[in-house]
C-alpha cells in the first residue's frame, strides 16, 4: 500500500464543517462541565468525587489537563497534520478540560466553541505554513501510515497470546499473515489487515466465550455435587432448623445491600435523566464522522484520509470490543459516560448516506447505550474471561500502534533529513524515556518529528544542513 494519502493534507474544510466542528466542542465542552461524559478513560474515576462535591473543579480541571495534555499537542495536532483528518484526542481531550474548568454553564461551550475555532481556523494555516518550509515535516509524517495500518493488525494476536498462551496465539499469527497475503492478491484494493483483524478478534471472543461457559458448566456440576453430599441424614433437622430461621435469614438478607450494586443503579439512573442530551451528542458525533473529515484512531485517520471508509469503520469496529468493559465499568461506577459512547457511533457514521440519516441514527445509538448501561454490566459480571479480553485487547492496541508510531517517525525522520533527521528524532525519544517520560510513550514520537521539524529548518537557515532532494 503506497504512504502517499489520496486525499489532500491540507485540513480545508467548508464552511459547514468548519461551524459543525465548533458547535460540536462547545457541546462536548458543555457536557463535560455538567459531569456527564468525559472522553479521556483515565479522568472518568475521578469524576464520582467531583460529581459528589469531594474534589473541587479546579483539581478536577488539574488531573484532566496532567492526563490530557500530552495526547493532545503529541499525539492529536500531529495526526490531524500528517492525515488531513482530525481526531478526538484534538478535538475532546481539550473539551474535558475546558469543560471541567469553566465555573459558569453558559462560559464552557464559548470556550469549547473558541477551541473548535482554533482547531478548524488556525490549523489550516499552519499546516500551510510547514508546507513551504525548507524541511517539510508534514509530509514526512505520512511516512507513519504504512506501519500504523500493518501493525495494528497484529492487536488480536497480542492479546491471543497473553490471555490464551502461545499455541493459540501463533495460530492467530499464521492464520492472520495468511488472510493478508490472500487479501494483498485477491482484492488489492482493500486494506489488506480487515480480514485479519476481523478473523482475529472473532477468534479471541470466541476462546473466551468458551472458556466461561466451560468454567460456568464446571461449577454447576460441584454445586450438584456439593449438594448431594450434604443431603442425608441431616437433611430434616436442616430443614426444621430452615424453617424457623427463614424469618431471620430473610430479615439479614433484605439489611445487606451491595453499595456498588446501589451506585451503578444510582449512576444509570443519573445518566438517563439526561437521555435527550445524549441524543443529541451521539448525533452530532455520528455526523462529524459521516462528513469524513473525522477519524476515531490513529489507523482510521489514514484509512479516512485515503478514502477507504469501509475498512476505516470495520478497524474501530473491532476497537469497540476492546473498550465496552472499561467503559460501561467507569461510566457505572462514576456516573459520567465516554463523550462517544462505546464508539460505535465512528463505524456507524462512516458508512452512512447523508448526514440527516447519521443524525438519527446516532441519536438512536447513544440512547440505546444509554438506556442499555446497567444490563450491560450485569453481563459482563458473568462473563469475566470476555471481561479480560477487553483489558488485554486495549493493551494489545497500545502496544501495536506505540511500535508503529515509533516506527514511522523514524521513517519520516529518514525522509526529513537522513541520518541527522533519525538521529535528532530518536534522540529526542531516547531523552524523554530516560527523563521519566514527560510526554506519554505514544505521543512522544510524533512530537519529536514535529520538534525535529523545526530544529532542521533552523539549521537550513543558519546554511549548516541541506534538505534531502525528492
Amino acid at each position: 500500500m503506497s504512504t502517499v494519502l489520496a486525499a489532500s493534507t491540507g485540513l480545508d474544510f467548508s464552511l459547514t464543517q468548519k461551524l459543525f466542528v465548533i458547535a460540536m466542542c462547545a457541546l462536548t465542552a458543555f457536557i463535560s462541565h455538567l459531569a456527564l461524559a468525559v472522553f479521556n478513560d483515565g479522568v472518568r474515576p475521578f469524576m464520582l468525587d467531583f460529581i459528589q462535591g469531594r474534589s473541587k473543579r479546579s483539581a478536577t480541571t488539574a488531573v484532566s489537563f496532567g492526563l490530557s495534555a500530552g495526547f493532545i499537542f503529541g499525539l492529536g495536532a500531529p495526526m490531524a497534520l500528517s492525515s488531513g483528518v482530525l481526531n478526538p484526542w484534538l478535538l475532546f481531550l481539550p473539551t474535558d478540560i475546558l469543560g471541567i474548568l469553566a465555573p459558569r454553564k453558559w462560559l464552557a461551550p464559548l470556550l469549547g466553541g473558541a477551541w473548535g475555532a482554533l482547531v478548524v481556523f488556525g490549523l489550516g494555516g499552519a499546516n500551510d505554513v510547514a508546507h513551504d518550509l525548507p524541511v517539510d515535516f508534514l509530509t514526512a509524517m505520512q511516512q507513519m501510515s504504512t506501519p500504523i495500518l500493518f501493525l495494528f493488525t497484529l492487536f488480536p494476536v497480542l492479546a491471543i497470546t497473553r490471555q490464551f498462551g502461545r499455541p493459540r496465539g501463533a495460530l492467530a499469527a499464521v492464520l492472520e499473515l495468511a488472510l493478508v497475503i490472500l487479501t494483498m492478491k485477491l482484492w488489492p484494493n482493500v486494506f489488506a489487515g480487515s480480514l485479519a483483524m476481523a478473523a482475529g478478534v472473532l477468534l479471541l471472543i470466541g476462546l473466551a466465550v468458551r472458556k466461561d461457559l466451560a468454567q460456568r458448566e464446571a461449577d454447576r456440576a460441584a454445586a450438584l455435587a456439593a449438594g448431594e453430599q450434604i443431603s442425608g441424614p441431616g437433611q430434616k433437622s436442616q430443614e426444621s432448623q430452615g424453617s424457623q430461621g427463614s424469618q431471620g435469614s430473610q430479615g439479614s438478607q433484605e439489611s445487606t445491600v451491595d453499595p456498588m450494586a446501589s451506585l451503578f443503579s444510582t449512576s444509570a439512573l443519573r445518566l438517563r435523566r439526561h437521555l435527550p442530551l445524549f441524543m443529541v451528542l451521539g448525533a452530532g458525533i455520528c455526523v462529524l464522522a459521516q462528513m469524513h473529515i473525522f477519524g476515531g484512531g490513529e489507523a482510521t485517520s489514514f484509512l479516512i484520509a485515503k478514502g477507504q471508509y469501509s475498512e476505516a469503520a470495520q478497524v474501530d469496529f473491532y476497537r469497540v470490543f476492546g473498550f465496552v468493559p472499561l467503559i460501561a465499568t467507569t461510566a457505572l461506577a462514576s456516573g459520567a459516560y465516554g463523550i462517544a459512547g462505546f464508539t460505535l457511533v465512528y463505524p456507524i457514521g462512516y458508512l452512512l448516506p447523508n448526514p440527516l440519516l447519521a443524525a438519527v441514527v446516532g441519536a438512536v445509538v447513544l440512547a440505546l447505550e444509554v438506556l442499555a448501561l446497567s444490563s450491560i454490566g450485569k453481563v459482563l459480571g458473568k462473563l469475566p474471561s470476555v471481561r479480560d479480553s477487553s483489558e488485554y485487547l486495549r493493551g494489545a492496541i497500545t502496544e501495536t500502534l506505540a511500535l508503529a508510531i515509533l516506527f514511522g517517525s523514524l521513517l519520516a525522520a529518514n525522509v526529513m533529513g537522513g541520518g541527522l533527521g533519525i538521529l535528532v528524532v530518536g534522540g529526542l525519544y531516547l531523552l524523554n524515556e530516560a527523563m521519566g517520560r514527560p510526554v506519554v510513550r505514544m505521543a512522544a514520537a510524533p512530537a519529536a518529528v514535529l520538534a525535529g521539524g523545526v530544529l532542521l529548518n533552523i539549521l537550513y537557515w543558519l546554511d549548516l544542513f541541506t534538505p534531502l532532494k525528492g
